[in-house]
């Protein structure tokens, strides 16, 4: 082999890797596992990138990404750990957005906790009330704005389980370790659980909008694959399907509008 075409040969050859598209790993929040799948799908077909995805509790990827760890995006359950993110300097500025409007329901999987509405919290019947803790996972926070709300915090705090995030929740819930419990709307339309008589959509008046927000974290900024992810979540063909799975989009709030 001449020397010209050796060099071309090793040419093709270091350039290969990157004809098959470089990695993302994303960090996500738990209630919108049924969602991404169905994103990375698509994106899949779109692009040559690779997507290395870990779910878990919003606040414990806030404190992993905090302490180093390998995330390029981070898609929270609310807004508040990418805001704090972006004060110490951890995200790529302006590249925060809400991607999803989060809803809360109340769920049983017990027939005889059905129909499911507020007055199985207000009569306190129910032995276990499952809700993912309020100090790491947003959904958990709302959980507890709608007991305050209620003004049941006091009655009904003894009878609570806790799940470290809403995936936990909703299988305390399914397992039948608890009755009764607060769900995010997605995964019980994901599991098909969401019977006229097992489900019942929380009010939004009786807690805070769980406005979910993504970014681009400072590891990220020089990955093509992160910036292209990003791209296609705020696509048409992403909002179509992140409103299939129970989510609200923001309309037309521009991404300084959205954070004031």
């Amino acid at each position: 082999m001449t020397l010209p075409h050796l060099f071309i040969f090793l040419l093709g050859y270091l350039v290969l890797p990157l004809a098959h598209g470089q990695t993302v790993k994303v960090a996500v929040a738990s209630n919108f596992i049924a969602p991404m799948k169905h994103i990375i799908r698509e994106f899949k077909k779109e692009n040559g990138h690779h997507i290395s995805t870990a779910y878990g509790s919003s606040g414990k990827f806030y404190a992993q990404i905090k302490n180093g760890a390998p995330f390029d995006v981070f898609l929270s359950a609310d807004q508040h750990k990418i805001q704090t993110l972006e004060n110490e300097h951890l995200i790529v500025t302006g590249t925060r957005f809400t991607y999803a409007i989060g809803t809360l329901a109340l769920w049983s999987n017990n027939t005889q906790f059905q129909p499911v509405n507020l007055a199985i919290l207000t009569n306190n019947k129910f032995d276990k009330l499952a809700l993912a803790n309020p100090k790491i996972a947003p959904y958990g926070q709302a959980a507890l704005d709608v007991i305050n709300s209620l003004n049941l915090s006091t009655a009904s705090a003894k009878k609570w389980v806790q799940g470290e995030n809403i995936a936990q929740t909703y299988q305390f819930i399914s397992s039948g370790n608890a009755e009764v419990g607060f769900v995010a709307l997605s995964q019980v339309m994901q599991q098909r659980q969401n019977t006229p008589h097992s489900v019942f959509i929380i009010p939004k008046q009786l807690y805070r909008p769980i406005l979910q927000d993504a970014a681009l974290l400072s590891r990220g900024q020089n990955n093509q694959a992160a910036l292209d992810f990003l791209a296609f979540i705020r696509s048409d063909k992403v909002t179509a399907i992140i409103e299939s799975y129970g989510y609200h989009q923001p309309q037309n709030i521009s991404l300084s509008e959205s954070h004031q």
